[in-house]
């Protein structure tokens, strides 16, 4: 990792978090308000680790960019963190979705619109059957159920340091011996996450056949590319070697598309022609209306059908009054057919290469020892020279201080980064002249750290 002189560091980030304070009155002004009801001033306790000393308050979001309450416009390449990779409030969504609302919101009937949505959704991922949520953490504790009950076992895998919203078994990592522990920060666990759960390192075949070599696996739950911790892409063949595994010692495969989908209409499982039992994904594909979905093989339905009673099926800890809405539905059909297109992503993908060309050439310049992953409409930076392989390699990468100030030092200059990770994504609605805003940013801020 280069070496950044921390004091120097420090007195850049003090001059920073100054400037942020004097440019933002209004939301310093309603964060105060905001701490007398809300913990940390925010309806949702993520939203505190922001960079600057309060969240910045938004007026109104279009596209891909935001204005803030003090009138600042910014770029915004965070785009919700995946919940609105197609832009903020797109057309087609928010026709679809105003004419629903005088419709009707939710009814805990169908709507003829989630034939339509499950058809593209089939055609997309390759599965047949598909069941809807309001978000992709309940996708996967519904997919986890699922598994359990028709394989007759308790164990999910998960690789180290992965990302499946708030999913119990997924708050696990390995212990200095191996062993899995509860993650730092697993506030409140129900059981100590060794009872449900075996961590194994990303790209490691190995280790993944000595979990499933128990027999006691019912899924092994993955993202095809790591997200959540820096961009850790597969090595070839591995997931196809996580597929074979899966199918040799009776687990089933359930891939989380919820951030891969980045790399194509059909995710990284579409354009790489993977093959899961089960695949959930959330928050891109209603626009930004809540929704989430997961899909299985026809053999899976077939398995369910003979499994699960009528009688029963609605207090068996799959579905929700809210699932399936007539709003969600209408968000979701219009966004799957008119905005989240091929055409689409022929925009975002060379935006985002460009945004890596524009990180790399700021790294090259002032020789830092830092590396640029690319997935899709996707591109991070991180603080080590070389690609991480695995969750351990990617997590030991980080740098909490700087990451901090670079943030704060883009926001500072209208520019908005996912604030857990040094992500940028691209939307329809980005341009050209917006990833030239990030380069030019990000040069300056390179010089003057490495001066």
């Amino acid at each position: 990792m280069s070496t950044v002189d921390r004091t120097r560091l420090a007195e850049l980030h003090a001059r920073e978090r100054q400037a942020f304070i004097e440019a933002r009155p209004r939301s310093r002004a309603l964060a105060e308000q905001a701490l007398a009801h809300m913990p940390g001033g925010v309806p949702m306790s993520w939203m505190v680790k922001w960079p600057g000393d309060f969240p910045v308050f938004v007026a109104e979001a279009a596209g891909a960019h935001f204005t803030c309450v003090d009138g600042i416009d910014h770029v915004d390449l965070c785009l919700g963190d995946t919940g609105a990779m197609m832009g903020h409030s797109p057309g087609p969504t928010v026709d679809a979705v105003t004419r629903q609302l005088g419709r009707g919101i939710t009814t805990m009937l169908p709507t003829e619109d989630a034939i339509a949505v499950s058809t593209g959704l089939a055609q997309r991922f390759g599965l047949p059957f598909w069941q809807f949520t309001l978000t992709a953490t309940d996708a996967n504790r519904h997919a986890i159920r699922y598994a359990r009950h028709l394989t007759g076992r308790s164990k999910v895998v998960v690789h180290n340091w992965c990302y499946h919203g708030s999913v119990d078994e997924a708050f696990a990592t390995l212990g200095p011996d191996g062993a899995t522990t509860n993650r730092p920060g697993n506030i409140g666990a129900p059981v100590p996450t060794s009872e449900t759960t075996r961590v194994v390192e990303f790209n490691d075949l190995d280790a993944l056949e000595q979990a499933l070599a128990h027999g006691d696996v019912a899924a092994v739950l993955v993202e095809p590319a790591l997200t959540n911790i820096g961009i850790v892409l597969p090595d070839p063949g591995y997931n196809e070697g996580v597929r074979e595994l899966a199918t040799r010692y009776g687990a089933l495969l359930v891939n989380d598309e919820t951030h891969t989908i980045c790399a194509g209409p059909g995710g990284y499982t579409g354009v790489h022609g993977l093959e899961p039992d089960l695949l959930v994904i959330g928050k891109s594909i209603g626009g930004g209306i809540p929704c989430g979905t997961f899909g299985f093989s026809q053999e899976i339905a077939d398995r369910i059908a003979t499994s699960v009673e009528l009688e029963e099926i609605d207090v068996g800890g799959i579905g929700g009054t809210l699932a399936g809405n007539g709003l969600s539905m209408a968000a979701m059909k219009a966004t799957l057919e008119q905005v989240m297109t091929p055409e689409a992503f022929a925009h975002m993908v060379p935006l985002a290469d460009a945004w890596a060309d524009g990180v790399q050439a700021g790294i090259d310049a002032v020789g830092a020892d830092w590396h640029v992953t690319r997935l899709g409409a996707r591109a991070e930076y991180n603080f080590s020279k070389t690609p991480s392989r695995n969750g351990t390699e990617a997590h030991d990468a980080d740098d909490f201080d700087l990451q901090q100030y670079l943030h704060l030092y883009a926001l500072n200059r209208s520019i908005l980064l996912t604030p857990f990770h040094n992500m940028a994504l691209m939307s329809p609605a980005t341009t050209a002249a917006d990833v030239d805003a990030h380069t030019e940013m990000f040069h300056a801020c390179l010089e003057e750290l490495f001066a």
